[in-house]
């Protein structure tokens, strides 16, 4: 089992309380409806699928219910760090 260290609530919880919430980091667009059909599928459905370090989004579902970034390695699951989703991560990784 993951425990994984909450930012916003400064403690380490078990995983069940968090709910992965995709890739982050994902400019998003200024203006979609700019976009065409092919670049609003790339937006919505290309993730990167890393092997290695990756920054991610979490959801803290039964505790503050904040969003946090975490900087994991796919491989190992090792959490490297996490951080609130307006900091920038310390450590390396694909984002």
């Amino acid at each position: 089992m993951l425990h994984i260290y909450c930012p916003h609530c400064g403690e380490y919880r078990e995983e069940e309380e968090f709910h992965y919430a995709g890739e982050a980091h994902i400019a998003r667009p200024a203006d979609p409806n700019a976009l065409s059909d092919a670049e609003w599928a790339e937006y919505l459905f290309m993730r990167k699928n890393v092997r290695g370090l990756h920054h991610e989004m979490w959801y803290h579902a039964a505790g503050c219910r904040k969003f946090f970034n975490a900087t994991r390695h796919t491989v190992t699951y090792e959490i490297k760090e996490t951080y609130k989703v307006d900091e920038q991560p310390q450590q390396g990784g694909q984002s």
